[in-house]
């Protein structure tokens, strides 16, 4: 079975933006999967509008929390995994296998 984990690797901030600091606008993620000996990953990048209201400080964010805003900023979480199980699905049935030629002595 697939153990996948979803990881923030880092945060780029406005210094100020609508009388806030540190305002996060983007996040890049990463969501690992590993199977044994199998491992897995897909990664990328979301981005974020602050558009006032509620607002949490930098020091007091959670991964949680920002992966939370990505999954609903458009990031499918779903489709995301099951494209790292499939690549290990792959890794350890793989489609295409090259074979030595069968003339070639070993």
């Amino acid at each position: 079975m697939t153990q996948i984990t979803w990881v923030i690797e880092q945060m780029q901030c406005a210094v100020q933006q609508d009388g806030e600091t540190d305002v996060v606008i983007t996040a890049a993620w990463r969501c690992n999967g590993v199977d044994g000996d199998y491992a897995a990953t897909v990664y990328g990048s979301c981005s974020f509008t602050y558009e006032g209201g509620s607002f949490t400080p930098y020091d007091q964010l959670t991964q949680d929390q920002v992966l939370g805003w990505c999954w609903s900023s458009g990031v499918d979480k779903d489709a995301t995994e099951a494209n790292v199980e499939g690549q290990i699905a792959t890794q350890k049935n793989p489609p295409v296998v090259t074979l030595p030629l069968p003339w070639a002595s070993s």
